[in-house]
């Protein structure tokens, strides 16, 4: 893809996804389709999350003495947050926070809540919206002032042990969600200064976009008991004795959207997998006019076949060139294409094209095996996506060993270099300098040789790259 941030501007517009003409910069407009990828998508994490969270829904507003409880936390937002100091004409006595994100919402009525070790684990989430200004240039999808899809999930519970063990789960859970996207990723453990602003330690899942940039698309993240002590969430152990309660939250938001976009489109248009897709099949009546009621008799029955078992087929019957109907619906992203004409009846066939990979296809028709053929092509649809998007990753993963390597690398072949690293704050942060990079995370705790950087004594291995 020659021009990516061009592409991605084009095809939410052409696909008809967003409409970013909303007069607020920062915000755009779902539009049917786009809204559609994005329930369908809302679906599968929610199925994930159903099994052991329960879904909840908290107001937006936040006071803003409860915002600025939490000291550490609220300075990692400060400069992003949006006030809501009058209330008709009148000024309000406290001023509101639209919430940058839900913690200092939640917790003072976790704290309600929890008085017994009983009450725990407390797991819950939400999908909201959230409002941060944004002062760097935004971005559809991946750097805005209203993200309109924050889903959130946030835990309490007795013990540290159990806490970790739902960072695992956390990362579990976003780890089926991204591979059920066929979206590729590396996981790593943020460096303490971009941690989430009072956690304990932030785990991140980063995937590579077509312009060899890294886009965060997910984050879990162990609060520790910060929170808990802020807000005087505790409970009275099974000795009687009252312990702050120690907690987790993790969050995906609209930039999924964007990554499931940018993972596998290509310069004819989007590529969805078919698990979210808007329409799973698309069929195209080839009519003449005295073949007209032959053709589309066959193709209402296909359709209503499809659909009735649980296939999102749709007919497209308008009045214009095939090849017209063809460009559009591949722009669009349709997993599966089936054309049907008065010479494939006579055959006793249909015509399949798949749009992950163009091939074209007659295969004899049968009704009674018909819908386990378009499922088995769907599926195998699902797992070509996935692997295209883990090469691409694989091959845009770099292992560099000297320092000077660190810079050619990233501007001349992008993606993500990994490399030794001592952990020192201080290097990494002269490093970003340097190399004009960003350090994502670290993978391995303990490794063997010296930093690139400062030539100490390496203990991490370390993912870079540029981002958005």
């Amino acid at each position: 893809m020659k021009n990516f941030s061009e592409w991605f501007h084009n095809i939410l517009e052409d696909a008809e996804l967003m409409d970013a003409r909303y007069p607020v910069k920062g915000m755009s407009v779902w539009l049917p389709r786009g809204f559609k990828i994005r329930k369908y998508s809302l679906e599968l994490l929610q199925k994930l999350l159903d099994e052991e969270h329960e879904e909840t829904l908290f107001p937006m507003l936040i006071p803003e003495s409860e915002l600025a409880k939490e000291a550490i936390h609220v300075k990692g937002f400060e400069e992003e947050v949006y006030w809501v100091t009058k209330g008709g004409l009148r000024e309000l006595n406290e001023q509101l926070a639209l919430r940058p994100t839900s913690e200092t919402a939640m917790y003072p009525m976790f704290s309600l809540w929890v008085r017994s070790h009983m009450d725990l684990p407390i797991k819950v989430y939400q999908t909201v919206n959230t409002f941060r200004y944004e002062t760097k240039h935004t971005r559809p999808l991946i750097r805005v002032r209203e993200i309109t899809t924050f889903n959130e999930s946030h835990t309490v519970h007795a013990t540290e042990e159990e806490a970790e063990e739902q960072v695992k789960t956390g990362i579990k859970i976003y780890k089926e969600f991204f591979d059920s996207l066929g979206i590729a990723y590396s996981i790593s453990k943020r460096p303490e200064w971009d941690k989430f602003p009072g956690s304990k330690y932030t785990m991140a899942f980063d995937t590579i976009m077509p312009d060899g940039k890294t886009l965060q698309i997910g984050t879990v993240h162990n609060l520790g008991t910060t929170f808990a002590k802020t807000f005087d969430i505790q409970f009275e152990n099974e000795e009687g004795e009252h312990e702050y309660a120690h907690q987790t939250c993790y969050g995906l938001s609209d930039r999924v959207i964007a990554s499931l976009i940018a993972a596998h489109g290509d310069e004819k248009g989007l590529k969805l997998p078919p698990v979210v897709a808007p329409e799973q099949v698309i069929i195209v009546p080839i009519i003449f006019k005295e073949k007209e009621e032959i053709v589309l008799n066959f193709t209402d029955k296909l359709e209503e076949l499809l659909k009735s078992n649980g296939i999102r087929a749709k007919q497209d019957k308008r009045d214009m060139r095939p090849g017209k109907k063809y460009y559009e619906w591949e722009q669009r992203g349709v997993p599966l294409r089936i054309e049907v004409g008065p010479r494939d009846i006579e055959n006793g066939s249909i015509v399949t094209i798949r749009r992950d990979t163009g091939n074209k296809e007659f295969i004899d028709y049968d009704e009674n095996t018909i819908v386990d053929t378009v499922n088995d092509i769907l599926d195998d649809i699902s797992k070509e996506l996935k692997a295209a998007s883990n090469k691409f990753q694989e091959e845009k993963t770099f292992h560099v060993e000297k320092p000077e390597q660190i810079k050619k690398t990233i501007n001349k072949k992008g993606g993500i270099i990994t490399c030794n690293w001592c952990g020192s704050t201080e290097c990494g942060k002269d490093m970003e300098e340097k190399y004009d990079i960003d350090i994502l995370g670290t993978q391995e705790d303990v490794v063997e040789g010296n930093c690139v950087h400062c030539g100490e004594t390496a203990k991490h291995k370390v993912l870079i790259s540029k981002t958005y």
